[in-house]
């Protein structure tokens, strides 16, 4: 038995003994009655209510997993290219222009790959020193800092 055919149950009953509502006894049953009948509508309309939110919820956990699935699709596709920047700066920026920190903006990171494949990154201090060492392989890695800036 549901909470409303319990209440209409309890009313018909209160009926039926067909009790006096002038006298203290009956009206406090009665009062007693009306409150469980009204105590019913509430809560069947809170349950409702909550069905109506649970199925939109679902709904909007559907459309969620849908654009999740659609950006991560997207991602997959549009992985970053080194054609795609002409040079690291540009990379860079656009990351600095949606509000990403990457810590010090002075710093430069290069990256090398080794003959193993290893792409190692390294500041400029390591660039002036001159080489570093591949620590996949062990392999020293050598080159060149030329200090001057091309104009273009």
């Amino acid at each position: 038995m549901t909470i409303s055919e319990k209440a209409a149950y309890l009313k018909g009953l209160m009926d039926g003994l067909e009790l006096d509502t002038q006298k203290a006894e009956g009206k406090m049953i009665a009062a007693i009655v009306d409150l469980l009948e009204d105590v019913t509508k509430r809560l069947t309309a809170v349950e409702d209510t909550t069905i109506a939110i649970s199925d939109e919820l679902d709904e909007i956990e559907e459309d969620l997993d849908a654009i999740e699935d659609y950006i991560m699709d997207e991602d997959e596709d549009d992985d970053y290219e080194d054609d795609d920047y002409e040079d690291e700066d540009d990379y860079e920026e656009d990351f600095d222009d949606e509000g990403f920190d990457f810590g010090d903006e002075d710093t430069t990171i290069y990256e090398v790959e080794c003959a193993c494949g290893n792409v190692i990154d390294f500041d400029e201090e390591t660039l002036e020193r001159g080489s570093i060492v591949c620590d996949k392989c062990g392999e020293t890695l050598e080159f060149t800092y030329d200090d001057e800036e091309e104009d273009g």
